[in-house]
């Protein structure tokens, strides 16, 4: 199965801060455009809304 990433219209691309999505069977994949090679995860629907939540609300911003 060919994957097609897209890039997150959200991406800051001066700094290079990139996210790639792929739609798959029943999940969404997640992967950092600078490094394609590596790790990627993938996540439930429901687990994705769930995970931008708190991206958009700050809960997983680093200190």
């Amino acid at each position: 199965m060919m994957i097609e990433w897209r890039k997150s219209s959200r991406s800051n691309t001066e700094n290079g801060n990139c996210v790639e999505l792929a739609s798959l069977p029943g999940r969404v994949g997640v992967r950092d455009s600078k490094n394609p090679t590596g790790p990627a995860f993938a996540l439930s629907p429901e687990s994705f809304r769930a995970f931008v939540r708190d991206v958009k609300a700050g809960e997983l911003d680093t200190p």
